[in-house]
């Protein structure tokens, strides 16, 4: 064997070389542990084992000992090459069954792909792995201070539900003791913020086993809903966009047209009506598609913008779902743009600067990334070089940052991503450009030029929220369940001091809610400050107590979220200061 130099500042090469300390701590642990799988992720790495028995939490801890004692150990990560006989051998004699799977996938592969000679493995202590690599020079280079080992979840060999259920061990790594220190307190800062449990609390939806991955939305949580929606209708009736609605259902045919049959099917739902294969839709473009094609367009209508909140179903696998994160149904804030190409420029800056409109009103940043071909793809070379050259006119014409990620574009185009930053510094992929000339071609789209002939539209297909659903769950994380007033589902709490100011209080009540103000009667049997603590849990903007003063003088006594000041204002003026309020979305 031999080392192999690589780069320890290399965070995944850490975390890959973490992952299989982990692996030799399990070995250690239970030396009839059979291994899968152990890349390195985004911020860490995990294992996946089949075991004697089920991890327990505090398996963990054990496990993290054993770990630091592995690097204390300073054992080399010893690469060497193998034949596929020995390596099958070898693994079979340790009874080892998922890596021999791996090793007979691998000889098969090279009846359609370049030959492999040999494999690779990676021996450091007695633990020997079936690995590419490259890894640390030795375990002693993993920071012994600033691993952690997060938690265990099953995970199906290969992500395949009819494969046997495994159990994967999560962890994070980091190049120093402070690095991670600050992730493992964004990870609780996190947990506070969990969109399903604080959708539970405020009773804003609910999941449940009858329907997985389809979320059952509350009356308050309807309330945030049709404020961003109409938020979203008027920031595009500005700009000119006309509304549509297309189909859930479609057939097999308008599918295949489009691409999606061949390139989406794994992620779709199926039916037959009188006999004929129909889907339901996972995306809205081709039934957008068939409303441009309804009508004869002319080059004087173009850009034509139509809009739809469109409600989709792509299936996901049972252990992704995750509250509105991850769902099997949601509703897509959808846009297709029909113009002309020296119109893609223009139309890529106006939605641009729309985009950035919309997420500052929400307090979220973002940055950008060009996204370019795909290996799965549909159209010719000469038409993806066309796309990703206008949309890189257009973002050096705007002399904005971007990030290259290639490879990562739609499969019928060349994309710009907008990544947002919520308050405690995650990112989320929510806004989407994608520039399209295949599915005008497909459809075969016209419209008639200033010469009086049939010409080709290109498509530009947007989204700004994404997912509604999933765009929601982000703003529940991102303001904690503390919601901007226009956005809150309860605006204002009143609370009179006793049984006796009830009446007051129903009558500024009702002045409230002829001014439009969203507003909730505190007035059960509990002592106030039970009241009072109840409508802090709420995260109700403002409270407003009430009692022989605030009658006297047409008052109430304003207590503003967060705050335990008070102040007394006539109710007049208060409800002009929280309309002007709600009209600015402060």
């Amino acid at each position: 064997m031999s080392n192999k130099k690589t780069t320890p500042n290399d965070l995944d090469i850490l975390r890959h070389s973490a992952s299989h300390v982990m692996a030799s701590a399990v070995l250690e642990m239970f030396p009839e542990a059979k291994f899968a799988i152990g890349p390195s992720i985004e911020n860490g790495f995990y294992y996946d084992f089949e075991l004697p028995r089920t991890l327990i939490p505090e398996d963990l801890e054990i496990l993290e000992e054993k770990m630091r004692a592995i690097i204390k150990a300073n054992h080399p990560f010893e690469r060497a090459e193998i034949s596929f006989a020995d390596a099958l051998k070898d693994f079979k004699k340790a009874n080892q069954p998922y890596k021999v799977e791996l090793i007979k996938d691998l000889e098969k592969s090279q009846e359609t792909n370049k030959p492999l000679n040999q494999l690779t493995i990676y021996k450091s202590g007695v633990f020997v792995d079936l690995c590419s690599g490259p890894h640390l020079e030795s375990t002693g280079e993993i920071p012994a201070d600033a691993f952690k080992l997060t938690k265990i979840s099953g995970a199906y060999w290969r992500g395949d539900e009819k494969n046997k259920m495994l159990q994967r061990i999560y962890g994070v790594a980091f190049g120093s003791k402070n690095d991670l220190k600050e992730y493992l307190h964004m990870i609780e800062e996190a947990e506070k913020r969990n969109h399903v449990k604080l959708g539970k609390e405020l009773r804003l939806f609910s999941t449940h086993i009858e329907g997985p991955g389809f979320p059952f939305f509350h009356p308050k949580g309807m309330i945030v809903w049709n404020e961003l929606i109409k938020y979203w209708k008027e920031e595009h009736t500005k700009e000119n966009y006309q509304e549509i609605s297309t189909p859930i259902i479609l057939n097999r045919t308008l599918w295949e047209k489009s691409g999606h049959w061949d390139h989406y099917k794994d992620n779709m739902y199926f039916t037959k009506i009188d006999e004929t294969d129909y889907a339901v839709k996972p995306m809205n473009c081709p039934g957008g598609i068939l409303v441009y094609k309804s009508d004869m367009h002319s080059y004087k209508e173009l850009p034509l913008k139509l809009a739809e909140i469109g409600l989709v179903h792509r299936h996901e696998l049972s252990g992704t779902l995750n509250g509105l994160f991850r769902v099997r149904m949601f509703r897509q804030d959808d846009a297709h743009i029909y113009c002309m190409e020296n119109q893609i420029k223009d139309e890529i800056i106006k939605l641009t600067k729309m985009i950035e409109r919309i997420y500052k009103t929400f307090g979220l940043s973002y940055h950008m990334e060009l996204s370019t071909r795909p290996e799965n793809s549909t159209g010719t070379d000469k038409i993806w070089e066309q796309a990703e050259n206008a949309l890189k006119d257009a973002l050096n014409e705007m002399k904005v940052d971007y990030k290259l990620n290639p490879g990562d574009g739609a499969f019928y185009g060349p994309k710009i991503d907008f990544h947002i930053k919520d308050a405690i510094g995650r990112t989320w992929q929510c806004g989407t450009i994608q520039l399209d000339f295949s599915m005008p071609e497909r459809f075969d789209l016209t419209y008639i030029g200033e010469d009086g002939k049939e010409h080709r539209p290109v498509m530009l297909h947007r989204v700004i929220y994404g997912a509604v659903e999933r765009f929601m769950g982000i703003l529940i994380e991102h303001y904690a369940g503390a919601f901007p007033l226009w956005l809150s589902p309860v605006q204002v709490a009143i609370l009179p001091v006793s049984e006796k100011f009830e009446k007051y209080a129903k009558d500024v009540e009702t002045q409230f809610i002829a001014s439009g103000i969203r507003v909730e009667l505190y007035n059960q049997s509990e002592s106030l400050g039970k009241r009072i603590r109840e409508a802090e849990k709420q995260k109700i903007p403002y409270m407003l107590v009430v009692g022989e003063k605030e009658e006297a003088d047409n008052s109430v006594a304003v207590r503003s979220r967060g705050t335990k000041d008070q102040e007394v204002m006539k109710v007049e003026n208060f409800v002009e200061k929280i309309i002007a309020e709600i009209k600015e979305k402060k």
